[in-house]
Formats: structure tokens, C-alpha cells, sequence
């Protein structure tokens, strides 16, 4: 894993690269992604490993941590956002994202439902750990989505990260 996240932070300027890297994200598009994914050393599979996802999440949008899990990125999206809970229990528009990703059951789900936040993430200029959510998604289990479930909803913590970016 780390292999790959230092060649694709070396070529991050490679911007053919970076476009095949992305088309891994589209269905209809994948095969494109291929070669490029061969010259990274990334295993081209169905889909079990996260690794080509991550390759294409990184190619669009690379901004990146190394600190947190993908819990404290979409707490730190919901805090750009500005959205605060009310006191009539209702949840904010992330929050329910968020609950969705959770709910995922299957790879693909997942993939799907983290692109959606990922994609939030780069509007809002959030970085990822790309590492730890690699780690993440390919042991997806009740372990890891307690994991962000707590990092999301931890009092405060958001607030504090906000004041150290």
C-alpha cells in the first residue's frame, strides 16, 4: 500500500496518469485504468482490493493526511459545511450520509457510498488518509464502522481539528 501512495504522490503532476487512474472509478470506464494501475504495481482483481479505488480516489483528489480514519474526514466535511444539529434530534444532511455509508454491506456499496463522501470531501477541501481508509475498506466489519461512528460523533473533536488546519 505504501508503495503505491509514495509513486502516486511522486507523479501526482502526471496529469495522463492521474486521468487513467480516475476512469477506475466509473464503471463503464475501468479497463482504461488498467495500465496505468500495472505501472503502479497495483494488482488489477474483480474488485476485492481496495487499492485500485484508492489509487482512483487519490488521482481525484489528492489532498491527504496521515492522522484520523474516514470518520473524522466526513465530521470534518460536516463542520465546513457548517451544519449543526439541532435540538429536535433531526439528523444534518452528512450525518445521514454518513449513517449510509455505515450501512454498507457489500464492496461495492461501499465503494460507492465512500466515493459519494470522498467527492464531498474535495469540495469542501478535506483531506484523507488514503492509507488507513485502504486498511479500512479491506476489512470492512462491525470493528471498523464503530471505529468512524466514533470519530464522527465524538464530542468536540471536530472543533479541535478545525482550530489545528
Amino acid at each position: 500500500m505504501s508503495r503505491m501512495m509514495d509513486q502516486l504522490r511522486r507523479r501526482q503532476e502526471d496529469r495522463g496518469l492521474m486521468a487513467a487512474l480516475r476512469c477506475i472509478l466509473i464503471k463503464n470506464k475501468k479497463h482504461r485504468a488498467w495500465p496505468a494501475l500495472h505501472r503502479l504495481g497495483v494488482v488489477i482483481d474483480d474488485g476485492r482490493s481496495p487499492l485500485p479505488f484508492i489509487a482512483g480516489l487519490y488521482a481525484k483528489h489528492p489532498k491527504e493526511t496521515n492522522s484520523g480514519n474516514f470518520g473524522d474526514t466526513c465530521k470534518t466535511i460536516q463542520k465546513r459545511r457548517d451544519e449543526k444539529a439541532g435540538e429536535d434530534n433531526k439528523l444534518t444532511p452528512t450525518e445521514r450520509r454518513f449513517q449510509h455509508l455505515l450501512a454498507a454491506t457489500d464492496r461495492n456499496e461501499l465503494k460507492n457510498r465512500v466515493l459519494r463522501m470522498a467527492l464531498m470531501a474535495k469540495a469542501q477541501d478535506v483531506p484523507i488518509n488514503f492509507e488507513q481508509l485502504a486498511n479500512d475498506m479491506k476489512y470492512w466489519n462491525d470493528r471498523t464502522k464503530i471505529e468512524w461512528a466514533s470519530s464522527f460523533w465524538a464530542q468536540g473533536k471536530a472543533s479541535e481539528e478545525e482550530e489545528t488546519s
